[in-house]
């Protein structure tokens, strides 16, 4: 080859330098691509109208309802909501934990890569500089922002109908102390930050089942019943020495916000188990993903 047709060495830098530039854009192009098309679409949307019409549903039943619920019959904080409003996004929460909200993040986790591979797209995805880890990571990212968007639906909508429906006011915490309406927004914030952080080890292992299917609907099943069947396991005394094991384990343990001062300790230990879901079933999905072939 013609020594002129060679590039230089400070054009072949700059040229490298240009494509490593690129490809940290490319992933947050990607990572933009995701949500947009996430919330955009008719699923997503009629899911979180689902969860906002919990807290709806439950203040009208209550307000409509000639008697007041019996204290200590019902979700927790239901007796209260008659007094202070505010109680409509704490029972709504711990309603909707259990299983709706489970429900629609495994929708969304079963959905990642398996809802790809189905409509033929995941090829298409993984051409360069998106790759494959680039890929798991931005879907994953996906589904957990629908968990913090899904929280702060719940939370907002209970406020926002409790406010509407009933009297609000200064709130009493479980330890007896007593709080502003601005203290206590600032607890809902923080207890929807604690459920987005309960539903990532789920994400992760939905992200997970994603990549062993073609078929999102097979996915999105599994997803939703293993919550269910960890919270069954959860609930059975046999199994005790399994429960701190469990990532259903901590997931009503938001009552901890409640207190002045606040109590830490099962935000500490959900985090850490959580992470430890995200370490194992992310590990997982790389080592499936990686390896797999893309035929659609």
């Amino acid at each position: 080859m013609p020594a002129e047709s060679l590039p230089s060495a400070p054009a072949a830098q700059r040229a490298d330098d240009g494509a490593g530039a690129a490809r940290p854009f490319a992933g947050w192009a990607l990572l933009a691509s995701e949500i947009g098309v996430l919330f955009r679409r008719r699923r997503t949307w009629a899911m979180l109208v689902a969860l906002a019409a919990i807290p709806v549903l439950i203040a009208v039943v209550i307000r409509l309802s000639s008697d007041g619920p019996s204290p200590g019959r019902g979700p927790a904080f239901l007796d209260s909501i008659t007094q202070n409003g505010l109680f409509v996004s704490l029972t709504a929460l711990t309603v909707s934990i259990p299983l709706f909200l489970p429900l629609t993040v495994g929708v969304v986790a079963g959905d990642t890569i398996a809802g790809e591979a189905n409509l033929g797209t995941l090829r298409y995805l993984l051409v360069a500089p998106a790759g494959r880890i680039r890929l798991l990571l931005v879907k994953y990212a996906g589904a957990a922002l629908f968990c913090l968007v899904a929280a702060l639906v719940i939370v907002t909508v209970g406020a926002l109908i409790g406010a509407a429906l009933f009297p609000i006011g200064p709130v009493t915490l479980l330890s007896g102390d007593t709080i502003g309406i601005g203290g206590y927004f600032g607890r809902l914030l923080l207890l929807a930050a604690y459920v987005t952080m309960s539903l990532m080890g789920l994400s992760a292992i939905g992200l997970f089942i994603s990549t062993l299917t073609t078929v999102p609907v097979g996915a999105m099943a599994a997803t939703a019943a293993l919550a269910a069947v960890s919270q069954i396991l959860g609930a059975l005394p046999q199994l005790e020495w399994l429960h701190p094991w469990l990532f259903t384990h901590y997931w009503l343990g938001f009552g901890d916000f409640l207190r002045q001062p606040i109590a830490w300790g099962s935000f500490g230990d959900n985090a850490l188990l959580q992470f430890g879901y995200i370490a194992v079933f992310g590990s997982l999905a790389y080592g499936r993903f990686s390896t797999k072939d893309i035929l659609s």
